[in-house]
């Protein structure tokens, strides 16, 4: 009967070791600038792009993978290499800024231009701040690269991906240029994008950059496409919302 007791404990304990390891990460970012895809869909400068428009933060998938939605299905779009995606004319030194609407505990970040990584940066577990700045040089590189930029969870298996679309150095830029009157695909569930989100800030909500809301009594002005969490209040998030009054 001990021995019985003793496998069950031991089983449960496995058990919930790998129910933490499956988790997901806590955590949720995206660079913007230089535009990444999701960014670029976000702003409504590429056509067709799913569901990534409403949640450019959330491209969370396994760490060591590289692919630009994180083998995330529901953002397989950023990965479609046939879509018109700008590119941002860039030297062969570029700072990389992400935006990061919930912070947690980082292990690395890595850069990459197709198997080659060309910048690493260990936070050794440190929490990052609610924007984090890269300076990488791409030097060997020239004309059009996509840069798979990964922020790596300290305390859970999983990343969040970024693909960045750059003319490094001179040359003519072969991207075709973005239409102006591209439009953002419409939201695939009505109940995350109500045709108003102004008035009071609502969990569930997708807003886009200019629109505002109150909260406490406070007037806040949108600063980067999202669905709202909770959690995600305008007070606690300073890189989605700026304070108005």
């Amino acid at each position: 009967m001990r021995k019985a007791v003793i496998f069950i404990s031991s089983a449960i304990v496995a058990g919930g070791s790998t129910l933490f390891l499956a988790s997901p990460a806590l955590a949720h970012g995206y660079v913007s600038s230089p535009a990444s895809r999701q960014a670029m869909c976000a702003e409504g400068r590429v056509a067709n792009c799913g569901e990534i428009i409403y949640e450019p933060q959330s491209v969370e998938g396994p760490k060591g993978l590289r692919s630009c939605s994180g083998g995330n299905a529901r953002f397989a779009q950023l990965d479609d290499e046939s879509k018109a995606w700008p590119t941002t004319r860039v030297g062969n030194s570029v700072t990389f800024n992400w935006v990061l609407t919930a912070r947690h505990a980082t292990s690395t970040w890595e850069y990459y231009i197709g198997g080659t990584r060309v910048a690493l940066f260990n936070d050794g577990g440190r929490q990052p701040g609610a924007t984090v700045s890269h300076s990488v040089n791409l030097g060997g590189f020239s004309g059009r690269q996509k840069v798979l930029a990964i922020w790596n969870i300290a305390d859970t298996p999983n990343a969040f991906y970024s693909c960045i679309d750059l003319q490094v150095g001179g040359g003519t830029d072969p991207s075709p240029s973005p239409s102006p009157t591209v439009s953002p695909s419409p939201s695939p569930s009505p109940t995350t994008s109500p045709s108003n989100p102004s008035g009071t800030w609502a969990a569930g909500t997708a807003y886009k950059p200019g629109d505002q809301v109150t909260y406490g009594s406070v007037s806040y002005r949108c600063l980067q496409a999202h669905t709202a969490l909770t959690g995600w209040e305008p007070p606690n998030t300073p890189a989605l919302w700026q304070r108005l009054s």
